[in-house]
């Protein structure tokens, strides 16, 4: 349900229940969706035998969750984005009032704003990145934009053939010029198009390409911060300009 690097994932139990228990300390609001609805709700309790969740404000909504199979929940503090799924959810009374009951969730993923952070790739001068598919055959995109989790990318030629959502690439390599080449591996977790238009007027499709890195070491983590910073630095720079 993520687009995150499996560093900023929580499977220890503790760990989770710490992240659920500051989620109702501060009641943060929680989003509830699934394929064919959502509400807003908050935590009620959370102990390690279970997570308790108010009900939403419209009924038809809290029948409908029941049915509901692999809710995905998901919240933002000040600080953090926490998302989580539920397998389904029961009803119950909590102190005397309905509310939703589930087991408390194997895994969290939480993510700081800092590490989510993404950052668009400069136009000019373009960065660029290789890798192999399964046959060998060497394909190239351009960076588009950045973040520790992943980067999205733009390809300059048709959408080869066989290369498809969840495939895993040992080793991308990017190239960031003056920063040096990196190398990465990573998933391919979303292909889409971006349409432009010219300046005849006609619309340009380019396949578009998210990745979620893969086993980021410590030190390429630290690179990839003070590239984001630069490059974050370096956009205010031409912003201020064009003012």
């Amino acid at each position: 349900m993520s687009n995150y690097s499996e560093q900023f994932l929580k499977q220890n139990p503790l760990a989770v229940l710490g992240v659920l228990r500051d989620l109702h300390k501060g009641e943060v609001p929680l989003r509830i969706s699934w394929s064919t609805n959502q509400f807003i709700s908050k935590i009620l309790e959370a102990t390690p035998e279970r997570l308790v969740i108010d009900l939403g404000s419209q009924e038809y909504e809290n029948r409908a969750a029941l049915r509901a199979q692999n809710l995905a929940v998901m919240a933002e503090t000040k600080g953090a984005k926490v998302e989580f799924v539920l397998p389904q959810l029961i009803q119950g009374d909590y102190q005397g009032l309905p509310a939703f009951f589930a087991p408390l969730p194997d895994s969290v993923w939480f993510v700081q704003r800092r590490e989510y952070f993404r950052i668009n790739a400069p136009l000019h001068p373009s960065y660029f990145c290789k890798a192999k598919m399964p046959d060998k055959k060497e394909i190239r995109f351009r960076l588009f934009d950045l973040s520790l989790g992943g980067m999205g990318a733009l390809m300059d030629t048709a959408r080869p053939e066989g290369l498809v959502e969840g495939m895993r690439f040992s080793q991308i390599e990017l190239d960031m010029g003056g920063w040096g080449r990196f190398y990465f591996d990573a998933q391919l977790i979303a292909i889409s198009e971006r349409k432009v238009v010219d300046s005849k007027n006609e619309t340009i499709t380019t396949p578009r390409l998210s990745f979620r890195f893969l086993n980021v070491g410590p030190g390429a983590e630290r690179e990839l911060q003070r590239i984001i910073f630069s490059l974050e630095r370096e956009a205010r720079e031409r912003a201020n300009k064009v003012i």
